[in-house]
């Protein structure tokens, strides 16, 4: 740990060095991002590592003129972003802000690019506001939302035969939200939920919860939480038996660095969803073993759609010809994504990136061929059926005829 702490403080005294570029030197963009903190692991600098791989690829100049990069730690805290955010657009030249796991952080950097008509483009943060209500002419969000994570996995499983659910529930206005889409996911399938227990944050003991499942003869429990209280749930779930029971244990918020954390022993059989794996096709293989070769562990969704983001963006200011922030931002969504990770996909007039999602099964442990091997494909939902359709969207950008 005092290592990583050393290379984010390190991070932010590069980032706040001096005014850097001026504007019209060239691009500039910000990996603004959490170091330190529980989303170091799956962020972190491995979404610097990315988008340096994205500059590079791109060939290091765009307009003629050089890119940099700079990043820095907000420490989850909104106020510490937000300032980060202001110095970098106001006074150090930054042209877009990429990343920023951390909804709430996320959600006052979309402010600050929306005041100055600059780009963020998001991929950590979760939040559904972000391409909703709260959605801005120069913001976008590259991999994933609570709506897509949960619609996925649960509109899958329900159309192939799952037709009773548990709903094992963060007690919060978060864990609540998670229940009420993958509740309206179930019931589009004519599915019925047979039962839930709501649980406090940072549970220790689920056994009691745990036990209603079991007795619920649900063939699948969701899971809507995330971070320690899935892993807790799973552990205990499995010591429980409930998966060689028959029942399905569904993560609704999950990636595999969750799993690799768990370990295959434990997270055995648990059912996901993410937009991207590194073992999907023979693309995302090549990208990830060098990504691998600088990182040192396979990239998740999040620090794909990082390269997914800088790569389009910088395509998009050489086709635009400039890097003023509603120009980019219109031709970005005026250009097909095209890269390793998705081809021809589409950023909506929400700023929602339209990818599609892959169902997963953790593997065994006999059933892992080598690191990282950790999922089984069970097949894919399209993006229109993941996410919230573009005519339910309360973004304001969005005209509803």
């Amino acid at each position: 740990m005092k290592a990583i702490a050393t290379v984010a403080f390190a991070a932010i005294a590069i980032a706040f060095a001096g005014p850097g570029l001026a504007a019209d030197d060239g691009v500039k963009i910000g990996i603004l991002d959490d170091m330190t903190g529980p989303y170091a692991s799956i962020a972190g600098m491995g979404s610097v590592v990315a988008a340096q791989m994205a500059v590079e690829d791109f060939g290091g100049k765009v307009l003629g003129k050089p890119i940099q990069i700079v990043w820095a730690d907000h420490q989850n805290k909104a106020d510490v972003g937000a300032g980060i955010a202001r110095r970098w657009y106001d006074v150090e030249g930054v042209d877009a802000i990429f990343d920023v796991p951390n909804s709430a952080v996320a959600q006052a950097v979309a402010g600050i690019a929306d005041e100055r008509k600059k780009i963020a483009a998001f991929s950590g943060a979760s939040a559904a506001t972000l391409t909703g209500a709260a959605c801005k002419e120069t913001t976008s969000a590259w991999a994933y939302d609570t709506y897509s994570a949960v619609n996925s996995s649960i509109k899958y499983l329900a159309s192939h035969g799952d037709d009773t659910w548990f709903f094992l529930t963060l007690d919060s206005a978060a864990g609540k939200a998670l229940e009420d889409i993958g509740k309206r996911a179930i019931e589009s399938f004519h599915g019925k939920i047979v039962g839930d227990a709501r649980h406090p944050l940072n549970t220790s003991d689920f056994s009691s919860f745990l036990l209603q499942a079991q007795s619920s003869k649900a063939k699948a429990i969701a899971l809507a939480n995330a971070g320690n209280d899935t892993v807790t749930a799973i552990k205990q779930a499995n010591e429980y038996r409930l998966p060689e029971g028959g029942q399905k244990i569904v993560t609704l918020i999950f990636v595999i660095n969750d799993v690799k954390a768990l370990g295959l022993e434990t997270a055995a059989g648990a059912i996901l969803s993410e937009s991207f794996y590194w073992d999907l096709d023979d693309a995302t293989r090549a990208w990830n073993k060098r990504f691998m070769d600088r990182h040192g562990a396979a990239a998740n969704m999040i620090q794909a759609a990082v390269y997914s983001s800088v790569y389009h963006y910088l395509k998009s200011v050489e086709k635009a010809g400039t890097a003023d922030g509603r120009t980019v931002a219109a031709t970005m969504k005026s250009l097909p994504i095209e890269d390793f990770y998705t081809k021809g996909a589409t950023l909506r007039a929400d700023g929602r990136v339209m990818r599609d999602f892959y169902v997963f099964r953790v593997k065994t442990p006999a059933e892992s061929k080598g690191p990282w091997d950790f999922y089984e494909s069970l097949g894919k939902v399209d993006a229109a059926d993941a996410y919230l359709p573009l005519a339910e969207s309360p973004c304001p950008l969005v005209k509803h005829e």
